[in-house]
């Protein structure tokens, strides 16, 4: 038979359910104001690389990759098609000014030598012959001028010898006549052998003008036969190290074809390479700073190269300090060309948070946690950005990769 439940054993299950419920309540309440506390997004401070904007100048670079190579080379070509007989100096060796590095073969070069010597010889002798020729020549037409002006001047007077007769009835008028007439034709030979001396000396010295013509272009042809067999000695213009040489004796040279390098280790410049994006800033005279490990060297673009290959410009950069002790030959080095200078703007330090100049969203720290900020970057320098726009002086920006909260508004700094 049923029995009526007791009031107190209701009213102590009453009880437990409702303790039940308010700690089921207070469990979801305590996680709706403490999870979202516990689940907010942060990171350790020790894993990022924060900067403080600040004011200052700033300049404008490109990036370019360098290589230091010596500031002299001397490159030897062989000046003919020959051949090495014997190598001398092997690479490495320190070198003084004249000394010899290769022994080519240049006996096709001192025959050609004599050849024009004995040229030359023939000329010469054939100049002093024709200056004989002339000087005889001249001197014989000048006796027979001197003659022909004494009968001249014989025949004048005769001429007026017959007049004189002709007018005291002593003479003729023929005579007279004849008188003149003879002086005509002395006057017309006379003319003819001042022209025939004119006509001589002209042809004479027109064939000693060709002559040394002739003999200009021999000596011309000798000085040239004469460099080339000094070019041929391959010996050393200056003090330096003897960087590369050709391998083998017995080898065949082509006309043109590298002997050898002579580089002088004393001082060095850069030869530097950047992407033709640029060519339109480039230009003789700009500033550079190269980089070599953590030290910068001064300098400035001494030569951009008129030709590009595969998209790439060449510049020659020469250094302030050539001497410098960071310097070795064929060392990479970073190449910053300066562009231009802003003498104060808010600046911050460059890192992989951005990528360059534009505007870009930027993570800033306050009060431990790291806000999104939209901001807009001017000009970059090799280590820092303009700030143009978004951040204030003494703002504290993270500067290492956020790509992972790049989604996130806010991220909790610890």
């Amino acid at each position: 038979m049923d029995r009526p439940i007791d009031p107190f054993y209701k009213r102590k299950q009453f009880i437990k359910q409702s303790i039940r419920i308010a700690i089921i309540l207070a469990v979801i309440l305590a996680v709706f104001i403490w999870v979202p506390g516990w689940i907010q997004p942060s990171i350790s401070k020790n894993r990022i690389r924060t900067a403080k904007v600040d004011s200052g100048p700033i300049e404008a670079t490109i990036s370019a990759s360098g290589t230091v190579v010596p500031e002299f080379e001397q490159i030897l070509t062989s000046p003919i098609d020959t051949r090495v007989i014997k190598i001398l100096k092997r690479a490495g060796t320190e070198l003084r000014k004249g000394d010899q590095i290769v022994s080519l073969d240049v006996t096709e070069l001192a025959l050609a030598l004599e050849k024009v010597n004995e040229e030359l010889a023939l000329k010469q002798n054939r100049q002093a012959q024709l200056k004989l020729d002339l000087e005889r020549t001249l001197n014989d037409l000048q006796s027979q001028l001197q003659v022909k002006k004494l009968r001249m001047e014989f025949l004048n007077s005769s001429a007026e010898q017959q007049k004189r007769l002709f007018e005291i009835g002593a003479g003729s008028k023929e005579q007279v006549r004849q008188a003149k007439l003879e002086e005509e034709i002395a006057a017309i030979e006379l003319m003819q052998l001042e022209n025939s001396i004119q006509n001589t000396r002209h042809s004479l010295q027109a064939q000693q003008e060709g002559l040394v013509l002739e003999t200009k272009i021999l000596q011309n042809e000798k000085t040239k036969i004469q460099g080339q067999l000094i070019l041929a000695s391959t010996k050393a213009e200056r003090d330096g190290v003897l960087s590369w040489v050709v391998s083998s004796e017995g080898a065949t040279i082509r006309k043109g074809e590298v002997v050898a390098r002579i580089a002088d280790l004393n001082t060095f410049r850069v030869q530097a390479t950047v992407s033709d994006v640029h060519a339109t800033r480039l230009a003789a005279g700009l500033l550079v700073k190269a980089k070599i490990n953590d030290d910068y060297l001064a300098g400035s673009v001494s030569n951009v190269l008129p030709t590009i290959e595969n998209g790439i410009i060449t510049l020659l950069i020469d250094l302030e300090d050539k001497s410098s002790r960071l310097l070795r030959s064929n060392l990479r080095v970073e190449v910053f060309i300066i562009t231009a200078n802003k003498e104060k703007t808010l600046r911050m330090k460059k890192g992989a948070f951005v990528s360059g100049e534009g505007t870009h969203e930027v993570f800033v720290v306050r009060d431990n946690v790291a806000v999104k900020t939209t901001v807009r970057l001017g000009i970059s320098s090799f280590d820092a950005y303009e700030v143009v726009d978004g951040l204030a002086e003494g703002d504290e920006v993270i500067i290492s990769d956020m790509r992972d909260y790049a989604h996130l508004k806010e991220v909790k700094v610890k």
